[in-house]
C-alpha cells in the first residue's frame, strides 16, 4: 500500500513538473499582446524658430523621434550624429524626418533647440515647449526623464536613450537602441523609408 502511495505521489509530481512550466511560459505571451496603436499620437510644441510646430507637419514621411537635452555631454549628440549618418546611408536627407524633443524645457528654449539641431549639418527638427507640454509628450511616447545630481553641472537629466521610429502614417514602427549593431539599425531605416 505504501509503495502504491509513493508511486501515485511520484506520478502527480511528474505531471505537475510538465504542466507548471507550460502554464508559466504561455502567460507572458498572452499578457504582452500587440503594441497599442495609440502609442505616440498628435502633439503641438514649439520649433527652433519660436513658432508652434504640429506633428501634422510630419505626415506623409517616416520619422525618428529622440528625446534628450542640449547640455547632454555624450549620449544625445552621439545618438543624433548616428541618426544623421544612418539616414544618409539608408536613402538621403529628405527620406525621413529626424525630430529632437528636449526633456529639459527650463533650460532649452526655442533658440537653444534650434541651435543644437543645427550643429549636425543635416536637417533635424528641434522642439521644445512648456513643462506641461513636454510632460504630456513624454507620457504619450513612454519616455522616462528625471534630473539627477551632477558634480560639474549641478544636475543633469537621466533619460530614455532609445530612438522611436514611425512610418508615413504616423504609426509606431520600432526602435533603435544605443547598443544596437549598426547593420541592424540601418536595415530598420531602409525598411522604414522604402
Amino acid at each position: 500500500m505504501l509503495i502504491w502511495s509513493l508511486v501515485g505521489l511520484a506520478a502527480i509530481g511528474t505531471l505537475a513538473l510538465f504542466l507548471i512550466p507550460r502554464e508559466q511560459s504561455a502567460a507572458p505571451s498572452q499578457q504582452a499582446g500587440p503594441v497599442k496603436a495609440s502609442f505616440g499620437g498628435p502633439f503641438t510644441l514649439t520649433g527652433g524658430d519660436g513658432k508652434p510646430f504640429s506633428s501634422q507637419a510630419l505626415a506623409g514621411k517616416p520619422y525618428a523621434i529622440y528625446f534628450g537635452f542640449t547640455r547632454c555631454g555624450d549620449v544625445c549628440p552621439t545618438t543624433l550624429s548616428r541618426l544623421v549618418k544612418l539616414r544618409r546611408e539608408a536613402a538621403n536627407e529628405q527620406a525621413m524626418h529626424i525630430v529632437f524633443v528636449t526633456i529639459d524645457p527650463n533650460n532649452d528654449g526655442p533658440k537653444e533647440v534650434g541651435q543644437y539641431a543645427g550643429l549636425f549639418n543635416a536637417p533635424i527638427i528641434g522642439l521644445t515647449g512648456s513643462e506641461a507640454q513636454i510632460d504630456q509628450v513624454k507620457r504619450q511616447f513612454g519616455i522616462f526623464a528625471e534630473p539627477v545630481p551632477h558634480a560639474a553641472m549641478g544636475k543633469e537629466m537621466e533619460h530614455t536613450a532609445t530612438v522611436l521610429l514611425f512610418n508615413r502614417a504616423g504609426q509606431f514602427a520600432g526602435t533603435i537602441s544605443p547598443d544596437e549593431p549598426e547593420g541592424d539599425a540601418l536595415t530598420k531605416l531602409k525598411k522604414l523609408v522604402a
